[in-house]
């Protein structure tokens, strides 16, 4: 009955019994009463009349809680439907929240008291001002500035208010507002910021109040990085800082706001107050924290106050730094304070703090790459001195002076960059490639869990060093190798130390000459294997272990230059295979794999002072070798071996080589048969499918490196894998008859499950690396027909593989159209079975999804023709499973629907059932698209939305569609063309999806979409603004909407990196390489 009262709102609603609901929803009583105020809200909330009792709630009420949801209320109205309301319920609004707010924070009590509820009306402001000012709402700075005037807490909270106003225009409005509108609000503060100067010049110079200038000082600080120059560099606010900087309560804010200033950068007007601001800082600063302090330790034991402010001091450097630093390379003394300044960020760079840490790495890592650039162009100055901002030359003796300057510059930095490699060799993060870590309690472990921001500031350091070492080769190798023998003689052995100066070493692989890198190399792994020698202890060995790993997986050059290294090292890794530590083994499996790889060639040649090749030595020890190693690491073994063997250009030797190679599991595999053929039960033992498993996934990992060399070991196992499969599959399906769907999850199931498997991604494996070589395909896929493809359709869904439908898509993407004729029988055994298993939900069988649209998109681009000859009723099929896929959530599922879709709309555009295909989905995948648009749960797929709009827009006005997309039979108007009548069709779709909008705006975008369509970026921007305008986008994360924009500066990146020795590992380059 109460419900009913509250509910119904045609007379002020009952605001007692409205406390005691939003009681009861925030209260501890039962689950019931929580779940019933929970509706009602909801109800009250959904109600497009609720808005209109929101003054009468907040006039009524004393609970905060209760103040909250109608604020709540209100804000849903501003933010959707503010511009549609009448103009006297907008200003009886806007007046009313301002008098609140006025009157709470005109006197000290109750502002301090109802603090909270005035910050929600703060916001609530803002929101009205960002549709009302400046065009209806002219006054409001001059009126807010004159309120701030009459007391020192509305002041206050006038600050509160500006300084939201500036990040919701300046920081948060990518993706809130429209580029027009962000445009209008930014020029309105510009024009409009001279009172707000003036009130805070004011403030800073006539308060007393600490809490009124922390705020003021706060707000400056958000509006410091848009303000017009003079207001900065022409008034006394430097000034004014500088001289609050001293003082504890304000340092930290004040710091913020000289870091903002610090990182303005207009060209060099400024320069003689920027050389002067920094001297003054540098002066004050070296009271305030003395440059002898230990700055780790005073880190480590500081309060959180003294912990921000050396984060913030960091900050400050970096930021002046960044823009401005040449201007203090001029004189001795401006140069004497730089250098000190340095040595403050190199101290502060030691702090044992991450955020601290990545402040300094990101501008060393930009301070490293500008000398380095202009260093690398030293033999072409013009680059050079546009690279640092000097004035182009233009006489060759001038020439000649920049290059002396540059030298000069060079030498300016000669020891900051010296102490700056020590800190990077001393704080190198941890590689991907390394397992063995130590864990909290200092015991070494094996690598559970990848570490992404560890793996993030790696690559970062590895780049600076990287630089570092390019600026001074000597330098950098006389530091390791110095801290190297630090590490033999015990002065300074850890394990960490260790480890981050074995990282670092790795790191710069590929950065020095070939000769340089011997002469070091040689060192090193002299110095680590003695190392390894002569120390004590399972875990220091373990450490010292997993060092020489990682560093010779990084040097494959020097491997292939020096064979007797090259055994020495694989031999080590043999013995790490022997050692039971955990991580040891995986790494170095992991390591051989990694330097066969590079290295190949070397291993199939006799090399001199041998009898025969190492390969040859490595199969008659096999059995020992990997005697210790768990089954998943003797499958790395056996794949790094295949690529030997692949290596070896003699046909007659790379057979007798695999057929020594697969010894082991071929003879177990006939053992297993032979039993098999004398009581096929024998082949049901859990152990026995065990074996058959581990056999399967050893041919498994010697395909993945042979390739088509594979051939004549899967003609072996092939027939009677098959038969296998099939007599697996059949026990199954009679497990799962008789013991319902929880059978399916038993061990012994999910055991002959993993055979099936294994067998499909062997079969896979195989065919995928495979030369294209159309008699394989003639000899593998008939034979499959049934027991693969049968038996998938005759199986119960819980016991179908969805590998099936990827090695289909394999051998599709492999034999392409030589498979047409097979693409009936495949759609026949798969489509529809797997269909009914997919569309029930969105949640079940999420690996059949996936995988059956990847077999779709490879019939529609190498089978076209076999989906033409569909049936209307099997096409239809097809469509509506695309559109199912694209509505997917899963992501990748939703992009390979859209990727696919794509295809097909390009492929139906070129035949001849252009017109037939078109009239039946042009109108339904139009629709379909804009709802997956505009929902807010298929960001990612933006691009590939924007992708198919475009292609059905420049479809419509190229009059390739000769015939009317709309239906002729109830549809009597006659459109003069489809243009015409696709232009009304989305005017009304997008008018009735969203009454917000007016019908002008709507009309304004479906016009400017068709007069956008070949131009695509315009045609993105417009639709990017239409989802704003729409306001389904607003107040959330909308970076998906620009990811294109991202990829390509990935990419310009990339080839950036390519450019430069060693920045891209040596390790990492797929190269062919000069292995002879």
């Amino acid at each position: 009955m109460a419900a009913e009262r509250l509910r119904d709102l045609s007379q002020p609603i009952d605001v007692a019994l409205l406390d005691a609901t939003v009681a009861a929803f925030y209260g501890t009583g039962s689950k019931e009463e929580r779940t019933a105020a929970d509706q009602i809200l909801r109800d009250l909330q959904n109600n497009p009349d609720m808005w209109l009792q929101v003054v009468h709630i907040l006039q009524n009420t004393n609970n905060l809680n209760t103040k909250f949801f109608a604020l709540q209320v209100l804000e849903g109205v501003i933010k959707y439907r503010w511009n549609a309301l009448p103009s006297e319920q907008r200003d009886g609004m806007k007046n009313y929240i301002s008098e609140v707010i006025v009157q709470l924070s005109s006197n000290e009590g109750s502002f301090r008291l109802e603090r909270l509820y005035v910050n929600k009306l703060d916001i609530i402001l803002v929101q009205i001002l960002k549709h009302e000012w400046p065009a209806r709402w002219q006054s409001f700075i001059p009126d807010l500035v004159a309120a701030a005037k009459t007391s020192e807490t509305i002041c206050e909270n006038c600050m509160a208010i500006l300084k939201l106003l500036s990040e919701e225009v300046f920081d948060f409005s990518r993706g809130e507002m429209t580029q027009q509108k962000i445009k209008e609000l930014k020029q309105s503060l510009n024009s409009e910021f001279q009172l707000i100067h003036e009130l805070c010049l004011y403030v800073l110079s006539a308060s007393q109040r600490t809490e009124l200038i922390r705020v003021t000082l706060s707000t400056l600080h958000a509006f410091l990085s848009w303000i017009p120059l003079g207001y900065i560099f022409e008034s006394p606010l430097l000034e004014t800082l500088l001289k609050f900087f001293p003082l504890p309560s304000y340092r930290n804010l004040t710091l913020q706001c000289l870091t903002e200033v610090a990182a303005l950068n207009f060209g060099d007007f400024y320069n003689g107050q920027y050389v002067n601001m920094y001297n003054i800082f540098t002066v004050q600063l070296q009271t305030i924290l003395p440059p002898n302090t230990n700055i780790p330790e005073a880190y480590a034991h500081g309060s959180g106050e003294e912990q921000a402010f050396i984060q913030n001091l960091a900050l400050f450097f970096t930021s002046f730094y960044k823009f401005h630093i040449q201007v203090l390379e001029s004189t001795q003394e401006n140069i004497n304070a730089l250098l000190m300044g340095l040595e403050y960020l190199i101290n502060i760079s030691y702090v044992d703090d991450t955020e601290v840490f990545k402040v300094c790495l990101d501008y060393w890592n930009y301070l490293v790459l500008e000398l380095f650039n202009a260093y690398r162009n030293l033999d072409n100055p013009a680059v050079a001195a546009n690279m640092m901002n000097l004035p182009m030359p233009l006489i060759p003796a001038v020439v000649d002076g920049i290059g002396a300057q540059l030298m000069q510059r060079r030498q300016l930095y000669a020891l900051p960059m010296s102490k700056l490699r020590m800190l990077m060799i001393c704080r190198m993060a941890k590689p991907e490639e390394v397992l063995i870590v130590e864990d909290e309690n200092g015991n070494i472990v094996r690598e559970t869990m990848k570490d992404n921001d560890v793996l993030v500031q790696y690559k970062i350091m590895r780049e600076t060093l990287i630089y570092l070492s390019h600026l001074d080769h000597e330098d950098t190798e006389k530091q390791m190798l110095k801290k190297l023998s630090k590490q033999l003689s015990g002065e300074d052995w850890t394990w960490n130390n260790l480890n981050t100066l074995c990282w670092a070493i790795g790191s710069i692989s590929g950065s020095m000459m070939e000769e340089q890198e011997n002469r070091f190399l040689v060192m090193v792994i002299r110095d680590l294997l003695n190392l390894c020698e002569m120390t004590k202890g399972k875990d220091n060995k373990a450490v010292i272990a997993s060092n020489i790993m990682y560093v010779v997986g990084q040097y494959p050059r020097f491997l292939r230059a020096h064979w007797k290294f090259l055994k020495t090292v694989v031999n080590k890794l043999f013995e790490f295979m022997h050692e039971t530590h955990p991580g040891v083994q995986d790494m170095a499996c992991d390591t051989f794999l990694k330097i066969v790889q590079k290295c190949k060639r070397k291993f199939v040649i006799v090399q001199v002072g041998e009898n025969e090749p190492f390969v040859s030595e490595l199969l008659s020890a096999l059995a020992t070798t990997v005697a210790d190693l768990e089954p998943h690491q003797i499958h790395i073994f056996y794949e790094s071996v295949g690529h030997m063997v692949q290596a070896e250009s003699d046909t007659q030797k790379r057979e007798e080589y695999l057929q020594r190679l697969m010894a082991l599991p071929n003879q177990k595999w006939a053992e297993i048969l032979a039993q098999a053929h004398q009581s096929v039960d024998f082949l049901k033992d859990q152990d026995v499918v065990r074996t058959v498993l581990n056999i399967l996934q050893t041919n498994t990992s010697v395909a993945s490196s042979l390739g088509t060399f594979f051939l004549s070991q899967i003609s072996v196992i092939f027939l009677d894998m098959l038969n296998v499969y099939k007599m697996y599959s059949e026990l199954i399906s009679s497990s799962i008859a008789e013991g319902g769907p929880f059978a399916s999850k038993t061990s012994y199931v999910k055991l002959l499950r993993s055979v099936k498997r294994e067998t499909l991604k062997l079969i896979d494996t195989f065919l995928d690396k495979a030369e294209d070589q159309p008699q394989i395909g003639k000899q593998f896929v008939p034979p499959m027909m049934d027991p693969v493809l049968g038996d998938y359709a005759r199986n119960v869904p819980d016991a179908r593989e969805s590998e099936v439908l990827s090695l289909f898509a394999t051998i599709i993407n492999k034999y392409k159209s030589a498979m047409i004729d097979d693409v009936p029988r495949i759609f026949e055994a798969i489509f529809q079975c797997t269909l009914e298993m997919i569309t029930k939900n969105f949640e079940d069988y999420p690996e059949h999804r996936l995988k059956f649209f990847s077999l779709l998109r490879a019939i529609a681009t190498h089978c076209f023709p076999a989906l033409i000859r569909l049936s209307s009723q099997q096409l239809k099929l097809v469509m509506d499973s695309i559109i199912w896929a694209f509505r997917h959530t899963e992501r990748n599922i939703a992009e390979t629907g859209l990727n696919l879709l794509l295809e097909m709309l390009k492929n139906f555009q070129a035949s001849e059932f252009c017109n037939h295909f078109y009239r039946t989905y042009f109108l339904t995948i139009e629709q379909e698209i804009f709802a997956v648009l505009t929902d807010t749960f298929h960001k990612p797929g933006f691009k590939l939305h924007v992708l198919v709009l475009q292609h059905l827009f420049c479809l419509a006005e190229s009059g390739l569609l000769t015939e009317p997309l709309w239906d002729v039979a109830t549809i009597s108007y006659p459109y003069p063309n489809n243009a015409m009548f696709v232009r009304e069709y989305t005017i009304k779709l997008l008018g009735t999806s969203f009454p917000n909008m007016t019908v002008s705006e709507v009309t304004q975008f479906v016009n400017g979409l068709f007069e956008s369509r070949t131009d695509l970026s315009t045609f993105k921007d417009h639709i990017r603004d239409f989802l704003v305008q729409s306001k389904e986008f607003s107040a959330q994360d909308n970076k998906d909407l620009y990811a294109e924009e991202a990829a390509a500066q990935r990419e310009r990146e990339r080839q950036r990196m390519l450019s430069i020795p060693g920045l891209i590992a040596p390790s990492e380059i797929q190269d062919e390489m000069v292995d002879s």
